[in-house]
C-alpha cells in the first residue's frame, strides 16, 4: 500500500461534503473559544472558506484574512458571503505574508496536519498575533472518510494522507503549542454527528469531497463495487436507511504571553 500526500484544490466539490463537516465542529470550537466581537482575525488555510464564514457569522470581526495554497479554493472563498468582510490571498501557512502582531486571533481549522512542518507554521501564527491574542486551531482525529479509508487499507488501495497526521493527536497539539512559547494552553475534543438518507447519499457526498478520488476513479469497477460493499457493511443504518456517522476532532486554544 503506497501513502502520498492530500491535497484539496476543488472548493465546489470540498464544500458538498467536507465543508459540512468543518462547519459543524467549528460552530463548537468557536463557541470553546468565547472570543469577544471586534476583534482581527487570521484563518490560516481557509480553503474555500467554510470557517471563515463560520467565523464572520458568529464572531463579528472587525477584520478578517484568509490564507491558503489553493487558487481554486480561493475562488471559491471569494464568493462567499464572508466575503463582505473577509480577504482571501493566496499565502504559505510557514511564512505568513504579514507583519509581527497583526491580529487578535489567528485559527487554522483541519489545517496543521496538512502543513509540512507544524512548528513552524504555528510559531508564523505566534508571531502575527499580539500579546494576549488567541491561538487556536482544531484537526480530525477520526475522519468523516475513517470508513472508506479503513477499507481501501484492508483492500491494499492506496489510500493519500495528510504530510503531518501525527500533529492531529492531543498530546502532539498540546506540545506543539506549549513549545512555541504560548501560554494558558487548553485541548478538547468535538464529536460531530451527520445524517445521510441512505448509504448512497453517504458515499457519494464523501468521495466527491474527498482529494483520493483519482485513486478511487482509476480503480476498476468490481473493485470499486467490492470496496462499496465493505463499507456498507461496516456503516449502521436505522430502520429508515439512514447512516447516522460520527466523527472527532482535536482542538487547542492558547494566548500569546503579554
Amino acid at each position: 500500500m503506497a501513502e502520498g500526500q492530500t491535497r484539496f484544490d476543488d472548493g465546489v466539490t470540498y464544500e458538498r461534503g467536507m465543508g459540512n463537516w468543518s462547519q459543524r465542529v467549528g460552530g463548537i470550537f468557536l463557541d470553546w473559544l468565547a472570543a469577544p466581537s471586534g476583534l482581527k482575525w487570521i484563518d490560516v488555510g481557509c480553503g474555500n472558506g467554510a470557517f471563515t464564514e463560520l467565523l464572520v457569522e458568529r464572531c463579528a470581526p472587525v477584520e478578517v484574512r484568509g490564507i491558503d495554497p489553493s487558487k481554486g479554493q480561493l475562488a471559491f472563498a471569494r464568493k462567499r458571503p464572508a466575503a463582505r468582510i473577509a480577504k482571501f490571498s493566496r499565502g504559505d501557512a510557514m511564512a505568513l505574508p504579514f507583519p509581527a502582531d497583526t491580529f487578535d486571533a489567528a485559527t487554522m481549522a483541519l489545517v496543521i496536519f496538512f502543513v509540512p512542518e507544524p512548528i513552524k507554521g504555528l510559531i508564523e501564527m505566534a508571531r502575527v498575533v499580539r500579546p494576549g491574542g488567541i491561538v487556536a486551531a482544531y484537526a480530525w482525529d477520526i475522519s468523516p472518510l475513517e470508513p472508506i479509508r479503513i477499507e481501501m487499507r484492508a483492500m491494499g488501495l492506496t489510500v493519500l494522507s495528510p504530510s503531518s497526521l501525527e500533529a492531529s493527536r492531543t498530546e502532539v497539539l498540546r506540545d506543539l503549542w506549549t513549545c512555541a512559547g504560548i501560554d494558558v494552553v487548553e485541548t478538547r475534543d468535538i464529536i460531530v454527528q451527520r445524517t445521510f438518507a441512505d448509504f448512497d447519499d453517504f458515499w457519494t457526498t464523501s468521495i466527491s469531497s474527498w482529494s483520493d478520488l483519482p485513486t478511487i476513479a482509476a480503480t476498476a469497477p468490481n473493485v470499486i463495487e467490492l470496496l462499496k460493499m465493505r463499507v456498507r457493511v461496516r456503516l449502521r443504518t436505522d430502520a429508515t436507511g439512514c447512516i447516522t456517522y460520527s466523527a472527532r476532532a482535536n482542538a487547542v486554544k492558547g494566548r500569546m504571553p503579554k
